[in-house]
């Protein structure tokens, strides 16, 4: 009796491959890595390109700029996700995404490729891809159990970054062996596989009250007065924005690789990969604290681990320690930002899970943008490593501030119970 009773009090931890015996968690999952394969190929070629072109860190920077075009337009993407199909909404990205690099092979084909049409397929990728952004987390819970949401999200982030590992090695092969041309053209046939991976998906694609009359100015009240309402979610949006806006890398590898160690496209890709495969591992690390309560301290803790190590990627100028380092930064990086997705996931009804989803990519891509330009202006102007150094200091004050100023972020346990509890007071 005693045996039955502690069975029922603990059932068994579900195991990390249970999401693959749903099938449209296995479609959601197989159009995701061909979305971000596709994605992280259109980045990098049109970066390096870009860089190799016009010489300037500034350029680069200046692409964060013309990515501040979407920013009017993600929360009215997680509103679209809370009242028409997300799986259309998805269809809809991708083939967009196809159509842009197809645009792209076809300039570089006819030796027509200019800077402004980097900057117009940026900005131009970048409001399509937010008007659709919300769709695929918004579909989690219709496809997996709550139980597996945790397992679900870190499943996602783990195949995103292990796209990013296999991505920055294509590049490199693919833009140092066959060119540009080819390099945007592989990048399309992925970006065709991934438009129709979600049109396999049966689960019903139509958010809860996707019925109602209710106006899209209206939806955007609710879910400005929730997310501002939420005892986490502040806190967590503006821990990202924080850190981010003064540290955000990625886009610049680039000038890293050339101003830090003196290398070209290999540096890029190389460097790239070591960041996914970072990112792989410190998404694996999430997969067991399943079961622990207190995610808001481990988003702290990896955040200020991250803020740490972005003084040793400034400082050190010796490769194969670069690439440790930044592998490092992917770890922390993916662990804080699995938690953050998770927090977001378990303390949302599903009604509103669109437009807290576009309230997250709204604070991400911000800071991301707003980062890409700080950091181009920043490289060019005192040098990249002090950047990185100076992004560090900021990064310890800003986790440091949100752990004194919003304390709850730190207290908070997650309870399977009880998930919503009163999370939406102030």
């Amino acid at each position: 009796m005693a045996e039955t009773q502690q069975a029922e009090q603990s059932p068994p931890e579900p195991r990390v491959w249970a999401l693959f015996a749903h099938a449209d968690f296995s479609y959601l999952w197989a159009g995701g890595v061909a979305s971000s394969i596709a994605m992280t190929l259109k980045v990098l070629v049109s970066a390096q390109w870009l860089y190799e072109e016009t010489g300037s860190a500034a350029q680069l920077g200046l692409l964060g700029a013309v990515q501040l075009l979407q920013m009017p337009m993600v929360l009215y993407g997680g509103t679209l996700a809370d009242v028409i199909d997300r799986k259309k909404l998805m269809v809809f990205t991708q083939g967009a995404s196809f159509f842009l690099l197809s645009v792209l092979t076809l300039l570089a084909g006819a030796d027509a490729l200019r800077p402004w049409h980097i900057f117009a397929a940026t900005g131009f990728n970048s409001i399509v891809n937010t008007l659709g952004g919300s769709a695929r987390p918004a579909m989690l819970p219709r496809i997996v159990p709550r139980s597996l949401l945790t397992h679900a999200v870190s499943i996602q982030i783990i195949t995103r970054q292990a796209a990013s590992i296999g991505a920055p090695l294509i590049f490199w092969q693919a833009y140092e062996v066959l060119g540009v041309t080819n390099s945007f053209a592989i990048g399309a046939a992925i970006a065709l596989l991934a438009t129709f991976a979600p049109l396999l998906i049966k689960a019903s694609g139509k958010p809860e009250g996707a019925g109602s009359r209710r106006t899209t100015l209206a939806s955007l009240r609710e879910g400005y007065r929730f997310v501002l309402g939420h005892r986490l979610l502040p806190g967590l949006y503006l821990l990202d924005i924080g850190v981010v806006i003064v540290s955000f890398y990625r886009p610049l590898f680039p000038v890293f690789a050339d101003k830090l160690y003196g290398m070209g496209a290999a540096g890029t890709g190389l460097l790239n990969a070591a960041d996914a495969a970072g990112g792989i591992v410190g998404t694996f690390l999430v997969l067991f604290t399943n079961s622990w309560g207190r995610k808001g301290l481990i988003v702290l803790v990896g955040t200020l681990v991250y803020a740490v190590f972005l003084f040793a990627f400034g400082l050190v100028h010796i490769f194969w320690l670069g690439l440790i380092i930044v592998a490092i930064l992917g770890v922390t990086d993916a662990i804080s930002m699995t938690m953050r997705q998770t927090i977001v996931q378990l303390t949302t009804p599903d009604k509103l899970l669109g437009r807290a989803s576009s309230a997250h990519s709204f604070a991400a891509m911000g800071a991301n943008n707003l980062g890409q330009i700080e950091v181009g202006i920043m490289s060019g102007a005192i040098g990249a490593g002090n950047t990185m150094v100076l992004g560090g200091v900021i990064s310890v004050l800003v986790v440091a501030a949100i752990w004194y100023y919003m304390p709850g972020i730190h207290r908070y346990r997650y309870d399977p119970q009880n998930p919503y509890e009163k999370h939406e007071e102030g």
